[in-house]
């Protein structure tokens, strides 16, 4: 069974093997397919049309097979990987130890962002960046961006308080768990995590920074520690709902997975704590 830990928790060796696996399947072409498919939903999921992987209810499971997709890429490459997760409440700062240059590198240049340590840096010529919001090849980042710090343990217990998944209108405006998750409401979890990072962070070809998979996996967390908080408040909508993913609708773009299949995640992994 594959066991996600806390990336403060994993051994020289276990950062070694997962920053190995990343250049692997960067090299195969394989990562950028992941950027791609991202980046196409956060361009077509729109709050007045059709919406699957944001501002919707599926929001938490599409992601959660996304992130099966790609770790069982990762898989392929080394059986012995899984994703680890960042703890934003815990770890806050620029300084804290998944920025080091023995994991995922620091901030970028002040001037363009640009990393200049760290395995991903461009000087190190593994990370090409191939599907580009603009003409710039290299991962940027800005961390401390957009002038919030990151989300707190109580901002967290706050919004996992919160009984019901979602409701009406079922988009960025609607209230709920779902939502104040995902950070169009409230405190704002998500997306203000994406921004305090910066660079291709706040951009829909996010998963070009690698944090991405540690960051989603920590949303994932959260959505488990929710489910086991309220076993009595399940998906919602159930059925007949136009422009989104019912209970038991297919999520494209896949053909075999609906939110009804992703509700129990130990089938395909657990948690460290």
């Amino acid at each position: 069974m594959t066991v996600r830990k806390n990336q403060s928790a994993l051994t020289a060796d276990e950062k070694r093997r997962f920053v190995a696996a990343l250049m692997e399947l960067k090299r195969s072409g394989r990562y950028d397919e992941f950027v791609t498919t991202h980046n196409a939903f956060i361009v077509s999921d729109t709050d007045d049309g059709e919406r699957t992987g944001h501002r919707s209810p599926s929001f938490l499971p599409w992601h959660r097979r996304f992130l099966l997709e790609f770790e069982r890429a990762l898989q392929s490459v080394d059986a012995s990987v899984a994703l680890p997760y960042w703890d934003w409440t815990v770890d806050r700062s620029p300084r804290a130890s998944l920025w080091a240059s023995d994991f995922l590198g620091g901030t970028g240049r002040e001037r363009d962002g640009r990393v200049p340590d760290g395995p991903f840096a461009a000087s190190a010529g593994n990370w090409p960046i191939n599907v580009r919001v603009d003409g710039r090849t290299f991962l940027r980042r800005s961390l401390g961006s957009g002038g919030r710090p990151l989300p707190t343990a109580a901002e967290v217990e706050s919004v996992l308080s919160m009984s019901t998944y979602d409701m009406a209108p079922w988009n960025s405006a609607s209230d709920g768990f779902r939502n104040h998750l995902e950070g169009w409401r409230g405190v704002n979890l998500h997306n203000r995590v994406h921004v305090w990072v910066g660079g291709h962070m706040a951009t829909g070809a996010s998963p070009n920074d690698p944090v991405f998979w540690l960051h989603h996996a920590y949303v994932d967390k959260l959505w488990a520690e929710w489910q086991r908080r309220h076993p009595g408040s399940g998906y919602l909508p159930v059925a007949g709902t136009p422009n989104v993913i019912d209970l038991e609708e297919t999520m494209r773009p896949w053909h075999d997975t609906s939110p009804a299949d992703l509700l129990d995640h130990t089938a395909h992994y657990t948690f460290d704590a």
